[in-house]
């Protein structure tokens, strides 16, 4: 158990570092927020468990809504989100779900059809 959770933590820990290094200058490079979403495959790809405070999905998003303090860096968030979709379209509901079964707010509606330059 103990060796499970400091994987977990050096996992998240790498994927803060990964996503605090990105600039929108790559804004392409979207793989830390991957990586941050990876946390919540299991509801994204079966619907279940739905995501809760607390639980390392919502701690991703936690860490993604942080990220999202200026609008170079929302809309940068944003054409991550639409490209995970569009890669995921199976899932995008509930992918679309995640900030607000957390309770995070994201600066934008996570949605295939969000202009992400507005």
């Amino acid at each position: 158990m103990t060796r499970l959770f400091s994987s977990v933590l050096v996992f998240l820990f790498l994927s803060i570092s990964a996503l605090c290094s990105a600039t929108v200058e790559n804004a392409a490079d979207c793989v830390a927020v991957g990586m941050l979403i990876s946390s919540c495959t299991e509801f994204v790809n079966y619907g279940y468990p739905d995501p809760i405070p607390g639980s390392s999905c919502c701690d991703a998003m936690t860490v993604l809504g942080t990220y999202s303090d200026s609008s170079d860096k929302r809309m940068w968030l944003c054409n991550c989100f639409i490209d995970l979709i569009n890669v995921y379209n199976s899932n995008a509901t509930a992918i679309s779900t995640l900030s607000g079964f957390c309770g995070i707010v994201l600066g934008f509606t996570i949605d295939p059809n969000t202009d992400c330059n507005l």
